[in-house]
């Protein structure tokens, strides 16, 4: 799949300059061992986890007492524990800097622009802890937010974590009974939400959505309406125990904020699981381990640094905005943005990224392959001489879009793949800032991360498809599931499969360089004639012809065996003839192999998706084989399933 040459290559300047060299430098240091490169430092890093943790706690500064053991029971999954007599506070690692330096720059569709000096930030968390208390809330407590992308969602986060409340949040497109499955299982005692938001162009009042939500959630004592749109006020008065955000905090001066310091695992976030099998399952993730996995990954594998300015597109529904607000721990300006990414035009995302000197992009597979399509080449309208890492996640970036991003973004870039999940949330494979960049492929494993990819025997394998697994522990292993009493589900989520060994369910290959390739999730693969096909390699291909807006793979079940389906969202003005099906097939046929060319192709009008942008394979496979979809709510546009049903062109 990768060329003979790669892509890039880091200067030596960028090496030696870089936070990855000096922890190998200090790691060597410390062992009294050579660490000459990335692949030496990884296999200490997992055969010497006390070690590594231990220093990557020292080397990112964080602020708390480690404790004297680092891992307790090291060889179990799930059951161990790490930093087990550590005390910290995810909040005081955040809010650790102070002063007129900008901690937080926010850009809502709408054309508001704001932005947060790190005293202002202070001052904005501290009435909310006030508040919080004032309403009773303790560690343990459930402070739950359906909010936009704002600043005051992070200061309600810092609030709640201050105290060791459990936050959680959602995006405020989700629907009613979306967010009930959601917030109704943890019982929150604080909701924060929004009169509404913009997206695309159009203004959304959710008043009536958050009524209804507040009348169905009876743990909660407070209720805070966030003014976007100009109508808190009016929205607070309908509501029960609600106020406007800004009034509620008028009678709390802004003080010091306190830090409740608790052990390393105390729950910190609530997030879901977004797949539509069923009602959304509570992954409760620690405070240690999340600080400890997303300043690792900042750091040492992103390159962010303080003063840096730090831009990741993403919604208060994904596990992204967990991962971004990390980096207030490292003194890094958060870039947020809450809106369409194409509004008003396709230049939108890198207008932001110029404008405000972003030295990390943050985006995601589609976005990148709908720059190309749409035909922009940043790289002659954009100045982006302050970027240094660009990032891309939600799905595997084709070769084709890591192509594009030298060609048509930037040459000196670092372009960073990664994969990971709201399970860890974190990742398990990510760029390595000191190697190459090889078009199509994820450059390694995360430092900490026992990453591997094993045949259906649990063998390792190279170069072949497989399960990607993590075969030791890792500090973001989920605390639990929330009502999961005994651990059942959390068992089954990961470790039924290979016994006490994560298996993650994505479909991987390691590559001759050491890279990764993620080709689709598992329970997503196709198996024609008993061969497993992932979905990524057919869209890799088709996404690229121009006909082809995008895609979406199912098997379905056909003769006492599996067929391939093929549905395809066309571009303007085109519609699929014999021709262009012909065409479709010849393209797979050469581009993947005989065995990835589809039995039928079906063109729609929409592809479903998560509210987080993700295609969701399962769910239109439940719905062409006539079975029920059971949590319709995770999608973005659940009316899309419809044109799945019932299609002639799958009959015969």
């Amino acid at each position: 799949m990768a060329g003979s040459q790669p892509l890039w290559t880091p200067s030596r300047e960028r090496v030696e300059h870089h936070p990855m060299t000096r922890f190998m430098a200090e790691a060597a240091a410390r062992t009294n061992r050579d660490m000459p490169d990335f692949e030496t430092l990884h296999r200490w890093s997992i055969d010497e986890p006390e070690g590594f943790w231990r220093l990557l706690w020292d080397f990112t500064g964080v602020v708390g007492e480690p404790g004297e053991r680092v891992l307790v029971d090291g060889d179990k999954m799930p059951g161990a524990r790490f930093f087990p007599d550590a005390r910290l506070n995810y909040a005081e690692n955040l809010l650790r800097h102070s002063g007129e330096g900008e901690a937080i720059c926010f850009h809502g569709e709408n054309k508001v622009e704001r932005r947060l000096s790190w005293d202002e930030l202070h001052a904005l968390v501290s009435p909310l802890q006030q508040l919080m208390e004032a309403q009773g809330v303790k560690t343990g407590d459930r402070v739950a937010a359906m909010m936009p992308n704002m600043p005051e969602t992070i200061a309600v986060m810092l609030a709640a974590s201050s105290i060791g409340a459990i936050f959680s949040s959602c995006s405020p497109d989700f629907g009613v009974q979306g967010v009930l499955d959601r917030f109704g299982q943890i019982e929150p005692v604080i909701f924060v939400a929004p009169d509404g938001y913009w997206y695309n162009g159009k203004r959304n009042d959710v008043g009536e959505k958050v009524t209804a939500i507040a009348a169905q959630l009876p743990t909660v004592r407070k209720v805070l309406i966030v003014d976007y749109l100009g109508g808190a006020s009016d929205l607070a008065e309908t509501i029960e125990n609600a106020e406007p955000f800004e009034a509620a905090l008028v009678e709390y001066a802004a003080k010091p904020v306190r830090f409740e310091r608790l052990p390393f695992a105390q729950p910190l976030y609530i997030l879901f699981s977004s797949g539509t099998t069923g009602i959304p399952k509570c992954i409760v993730h620690g405070a240690g381990g999340i600080l400890l996995q997303h300043l690792k990954e900042h750091q040492l594998h992103g390159g962010v640094q303080a003063g840096d300015r730090f831009f990741q597109f993403t919604t208060c529904g994904w596990m992204m905005w967990n991962w971004l607000v990390t980096g207030l721990a490292t003194g890094a300006t958060l870039i947020l943005y809450d809106g369409s990414p194409f509004y008003p035009d396709e230049k939108a995302m890198f207008d932001l990224a110029e404008n405000e000197k972003a030295t990390y992009f943050g985006t995601s597979a589609k976005f990148i392959d709908a720059v190309r399509k749409a035909g922009l080449r940043p790289i002659e309208t954009h100045d982006l001489s302050a970027l240094r890492t660009l990032s891309s996640t939600g799905s595997p970036l084709s070769p084709e879009g890591f192509d594009f991003v030298y060609d048509g973004i930037k040459k000196d870039l670092h372009l960073a793949s990664v994969s990971g999940g709201t399970d860890l949330c974190a990742c398990f494979v990510l760029g390595v800032p000191t190697e190459p960049v090889w078009s199509g492929e994820i450059q390694g494993p995360g430092l900490g991360m026992a990453v591997d990819v094993w045949d259906d025997e649990g063998q390792p394998i190279r170069s072949q498809k497989g399960e990607l697994v993590c075969t030791k522990p890792f500090p973001s292993m989920p605390v639990m599931f929330w009502g999961d009493a005994g651990g059942r589900k959390y068992h089954d989520a990961y470790f039924d499969r290979f016994p006490n060994v994560w298996c993650h369910g994505d479909f991987a290959e390691i590559t001759e360089h050491r890279g990764l390739i993620i080709h689709g999730r598992s329970d997503a693969t196709l198996n024609p004639g008993g061969v497993r096909i992932g979905t990524a390699e057919i869209y890799n291909v088709v996404e690229q012809m121009p006909e082809v807006l995008e895609a979406l793979c199912i098997g379905q079940n056909w003769d006492n065996d599996v067929r391939v389906v093929l549905f395809v969202r066309l571009a303007e003005g085109v519609t699929l003839d014999a021709e262009l099906e012909q065409r479709i097939k010849a393209k797979i046929r050469t581009g993947a192999t005989p065995r990835h060319v589809p039995a039928r192709v079906v063109e729609v009008s929409d592809i479903p998706r998560t509210k987080s942008g993700k295609i969701v394979e399962l769910a239109v496979r439940q719905v062409v084989h006539g079975d029920p979809v059971r949590n319709k709510e995770a999608l973005a546009n659940p009316e899309a399933l419809d044109l799945f049903k019932d299609r002639t062109e799958l009959a015969g």
